[in-house]
């Protein structure tokens, strides 16, 4: 039998191991590429934010290199001096100073596309002059939720560490305050709950002022405290809420925006809420006819939570790095004065 036909075959299926081998040795160099380390990938630019008046003081804090990292922040860099107007990715203003006339908007020198940020922490009962500032900033920092950059006076972060003990308490409730006008709202209902229910005054409105390291240890001896804003606005919880009575360890009893704000930042069953009861007789019977067991139910989330606050302005003003890459470069506030009002 001839063995002249099985030439070609012999060929193709030597075609068929070479293109396999082909088709292997083609794998592998894909593999090899794909596994062979990467080079570094380009370093991002170190963003710099330029704050043009530091808040409340004209000597502002020493601001090294490394301020933002140490709030969990990279490439970040803030500064205060002036002369990085033309260089500075972004600049912040405060309102205070601007409401006072302590500064003033540098709009002459203003780079092209520069970003502006208008920052405050105060309500619109104490931000005036808004008006004057129409199409000139793109983002806002504040305590609104809806702020370019959200900046909260505190939060409850998760905690696994054991459950702090609570002071031992030996009054029922404790306001401090620094500023009482008898035509705000928490003057009012104060005048009509202390008819019902003995409430403790500290603070320099009172007479009795209370050093900075003194506050908290004295509210802790309290079941209650009232922590009543100078004036109700939307997402208005500043540190009454955060620190005088959760940090302290009291029940905040809370006038300020309504029970589904203060819900969207803390447990329902942590804070007693003014709008729940229809008179300031009704709230008074409610705090002191409250058995132990349904009080320490107010303490629940300090099996899980812990409260953090948020007060250093460094610590904001790094905020807006980490916003900085998701914010829209066009936009501008024309009327700041109505959106914050709002």
């Amino acid at each position: 039998m001839s063995n002249a036909g099985n030439g070609p075959t012999r060929r193709l299926r030597g075609l068929e191991v070479l293109a396999g081998v082909a088709l292997l040795a083609a794998l592998w160099l894909l593999w090899l590429l794909g596994s062979a380390p990467r080079g570094t990938p380009a370093p991002q630019p170190t963003i710099t934010i330029l704050v043009w008046h530091w808040p409340f003081t004209d000597r502002p804090p020493e601001l090294p290199g490394d301020t933002c990292t140490r709030y969990g922040i990279a490439r970040c860099r803030l500064s205060a001096n002036r002369s990085l107007l033309a260089s500075a990715d972004a600049v912040v203003f405060h309102h205070r100073e601007l409401q006072t006339q302590r500064s003033h908007l540098p709009l002459a020198q203003r780079p092209p596309g520069q970003p502006w940020v208008w920052a405050s922490m105060e309500s619109p009962s104490h931000a005036h002059g808004l008006g004057r500032l129409r199409g000139i900033f793109n983002w806002v920092l504040s305590y609104r939720r809806d702020s370019d950059i959200f900046v909260p006076y505190g939060r409850l972060e998760p905690y696994l560490g054991p459950s702090p003990p609570l002071p031992a308490k030996s009054g029922v409730a404790a306001w401090v305050v620094s500023n009482f006008q008898e035509q705000q709202p928490r003057a009012r209902l104060y005048r009509q709950l202390v008819l019902h229910l003995r409430v403790d005054v500290f603070g320099r409105a009172s007479g009795r002022p209370l050093c900075a390291s003194c506050l908290l240890p004295t509210v802790a001896r309290y079941r209650f405290y009232l922590s009543f804003e100078n004036s109700q606005h939307r997402d208005y919880i500043t540190e009454k809420f955060w620190r005088n009575a959760l940090a302290a360890g009291a029940v905040p009893v809370v006038l300020g925006p309504p029970r589904a704000t203060y819900e969207a930042f803390a447990p329902a069953d942590a804070f007693v809420h003014v709008d729940d009861f229809a008179s300031a007789r009704e709230l008074a019977a409610f705090l002191t006819g409250m058995n132990e067991s349904r009080y320490q139910r107010f303490f629940a989330w300090r099996d899980r939570l812990r409260v953090r606050l948020f007060t250093d302005w460094r610590e904001r003003f790094c905020a807006i790095c980490a916003r900085y890459p998701h914010l829209p470069r066009s936009q501008v506030y024309e009327d700041l004065e109505g959106w914050f009002q709002a």
